[in-house]
């Protein structure tokens, strides 16, 4: 609709413009006789041009009605008069109402219009001729319609801008309830559970096969309250901990190898590689990092390879993660961190959006895909600041 409106506006304005043209052109070639009358009392007898007319004050007199009738015009459109000894005499170009006796710059004004293309009007005499441009209203009116698309698009910009923000905000303030109600809703359950196994335990201390299934659902409970911590952090800004990232980042492998194929083979930097601090939150930083390796294991199918490296580069602390895997087609590869963006069966698509949210909203970090080739493999980069 508003480039309809435009589109019209723009239509319009040169019709106007136009009409303008013509109109300024009829009046210059109606009052044509009137100017090579006032040409005539302004040059002597023997065609020499006199700078200052108020000398032949006597003739002038006659002149007064076709003076100011040339000053109203003059007003209206920029004159140029040229006599049969090829004199100029300009009007309304220095300030309105003015007259020019310049002769280089009214020669400079005539070339630039004969070379636009136009044809001077005849004047009284043979040689007589009329140039004329047209005026400033003109050339407002022409440039209106540009005026008008500039104001447009920059209300249009502001008002998407504004709603964008509005709705970004909105799904912000959506994923951070959904994580809180989460987080809350799982509190309970695994209180319970704890004391369940609380229980168990009493009842199994001489059954070392039970207690050893008892210790282990301790474990995973102990793994629920840690993604309920995670849930409850997303909407609140997080504590921050200087962390050696090579070890952090071998924990999760641990963590993540111990639930992955043996065919998958991982290869993470050594913990006596040179350390890289950065200010993390260890929860959220490995939910992010465990994101981007199930994703990798989700795309490999039980066979392959995943491999990280960490360095300091630039003040930033640079951390690659890549696989072997099917790859993101080029169109996807900014997509996927649009929350509910999946390729899997299940799943709500929220993994690389929190994790984009982590990294970038609190760790002040970036995250994104470095390189991807179909049926080749993906790698993704983590830039955090250096402690």
């Amino acid at each position: 609709m508003g480039a309809l409106i435009v589109l019209i506006t723009m239509f319009y304005s040169q019709y106007l413009a136009r009409k303008l043209a013509e109109r300024e052109e009829f009046i210059v070639e109606f009052v044509a006789p009137v100017m090579n009358d006032v040409m005539g009392v302004m040059n002597d007898a023997n065609g020499t041009l006199i700078e200052d007319p108020a000398s032949k004050s006597e003739d002038l007199d006659d002149l007064d009605t076709e003076l100011k009738i040339l000053e109203t015009i003059g007003s209206i459109v920029p004159i140029i008069l040229e006599d049969e000894a090829g004199k100029l005499t300009g009007h309304n170009y220095e300030e309105e109402g003015s007259i020019t006796y310049d002769q280089d710059y009214l020669i400079a004004k005539k070339k630039s219009l004969l070379e636009s293309g136009f044809e001077p009007l005849p004047g009284f005499g043979s040689s007589h001729r009329i140039y004329f441009e047209n005026s400033k209203l003109y050339h407002e009116v022409s440039w209106f319609p540009l005026a008008q698309v500039l104001l447009l698009s920059t209300f249009v910009l502001f008002g998407y801008f504004v709603f964008s923000s509005s709705r970004k905000s909105e799904q912000n303030r959506v994923w951070a309830g959904m994580a809180k109600e989460t987080a809350h809703q799982l509190g309970t359950p695994i209180s319970a559970i704890i004391g369940w196994i609380e229980h168990l335990k009493d009842i199994s201390k001489n059954e070392p096969e039970q207690l050893e299934v008892v210790d282990e659902l301790r474990k995973d409970v102990t793994r629920l309250e840690l993604i309920a911590d995670r849930f409850s952090k997303i909407g609140s800004k997080p504590s921050l901990t200087k962390i050696n990232l090579v070890e952090e980042l071998e924990e999760c492998r641990i963590y993540m190898q111990r639930r992955a194929s043996k065919k998958i083979v991982f290869t993470f930097p050594e913990k006596t590689q040179t350390p890289v601090y950065s200010n993390i939150n260890s929860h959220l930083f490995d939910w992010v990092i465990e994101n981007i390796l199930r994703n990798a294991l989700d795309a490999m199918e039980g066979t392959g390879k995943i491999s990280a490296t960490v360095k300091a580069e630039n003040g930033m602390a640079s951390i690659e993660l890549s696989d072997t895997g099917k790859g993101i087609p080029n169109a996807y590869q900014k997509t996927i961190f649009r929350p509910g963006y999946t390729t899997k069966k299940r799943g709500w698509g929220l993994g690389l959006s929190l994790a984009k949210r982590i990294i970038e909203n609190y760790h002040n970090g970036k995250i994104y895909v470095k390189n991807s080739k179909l049926n080749e493999g993906t790698t993704f980069a983590i830039k955090l600041p250096l402690a």
